[in-house]
């Protein structure tokens, strides 16, 4: 009798696939990984997950995981680390935006803070560009006219959009000099539990609501990042959000529902359909693993990209 194909079993499947209670591979072991892996999904390990939330992986510790399960990237990282995954032949598929803090609050929709981020993403976007590095991470910030007094009044969705418009115009033309492209990021206010599981106050908490901002932009050095856990929680039907967002879709973030936790089948969301729906609109962007371990987390990074290598 043949095994019903179910969630259970993909993920299963995935975790076989790439041993994951194993130890760290081999170099042999991690060449004979690469050359089973199909590769059409460019994945990149987020280095916040692991280093602060994780296991306090340092960069070169966390560069030899990418190097050994056939990982392109290294994100999230600030330049100091840098010289580091460049010394491992690896990128950094989207860097931070320079902003000291927590950077996602104090954002583009609020004028009060537009020198300082525009003035740290424009020197995060020379930097990359001299890198080499394709994408810099960008946010619409808290609703708040002071980020972090709710007291101070909110910010319009109107007056936000139009903010971030002009924003990321000015932060567009110069990331069009310089071959590097801006990624608004889309985040849920639902999940208050944990600081970085959940933000409210957010105000780019709708995927329609920053896909449109981004349109009005106008330009290919201004993108999403379509962060597929934020979506779930907060507009959910994500294949189909994908393909209404494909025009603006420039980079790609999993972690599992509830609880940001590993990719496994404690949580809700089903990979490897999403995986080729990407495929199919013909992103060819990173998917930055961006999930917070609760156990081994190599064993669960294994799990993870083996189940987005579609």
């Amino acid at each position: 009798m043949t095994t019903p194909l179910n969630r259970r079993t993909v993920l299963a499947a995935g975790a076989a696939a790439l041993g994951a209670a194993a130890p760290f591979a081999t170099a042999t072991q991690g060449a004979a990984a690469m050359a089973d892996r199909k590769g059409r999904i460019k994945q990149s390990i987020v280095f916040w997950c692991f280093n602060v939330a994780g296991e306090k992986w340092d960069i070169e510790k966390t560069c030899q995981v990418a190097k050994d399960l056939g990982v392109p990237s290294i994100e999230l990282a600030d330049p100091a680390a840098w010289p580091t995954i460049k010394k491992h032949g690896l990128t950094c598929a989207i860097a931070p935006n320079g902003m000291p803090g927590a950077p996602f609050m104090r954002g583009l929709n609020n004028p009060r803070y537009h020198e300082e981020v525009i003035a740290r993403t424009s020197e995060m976007i020379d930097a990359c560009a001299e890198a080499g590095f394709p994408a810099v991470i960008a946010f619409t910030g808290y609703k708040w006219r002071d980020a972090e007094d709710p007291k101070s009044g909110e910010i319009s969705l109107e007056e936000g959009a139009d903010n971030c418009v002009k924003a990321l115009k000015e932060l567009a033309a110069l990331g069009e000099k310089k071959g590097v492209t801006i990624c608004l990021e889309h985040l849920n206010t639902r999940d208050d539990s944990h600081p970085m599981k959940g933000h409210p106050g957010y105000q780019g908490d709708d995927v329609d609501y920053v896909a449109n901002i981004l349109r009005r932009v106008g330009s290919e050095r201004a993108k999403m990042l379509f962060d597929i856990y934020h979506v779930q929680i907060m507009n959910g039907d994500v294949i189909r959000r994908i393909e209404q967002c494909k025009d603006v879709i420039g980079h790609v973030h999993t972690a599992g529902n509830p609880g940001r936790a590993e990719l496994d089948d404690n949580q809700e969301i089903l990979y490897p359909p999403i995986m080729r729906k990407l495929l199919e609109i013909g992103y060819a962007g990173y998917v930055g693993q961006e999930f917070i371990p609760t156990r081994d987390p190599l064993a669960g990074l294994k799990q993870a990209v083996a189940l987005c290598d579609v």
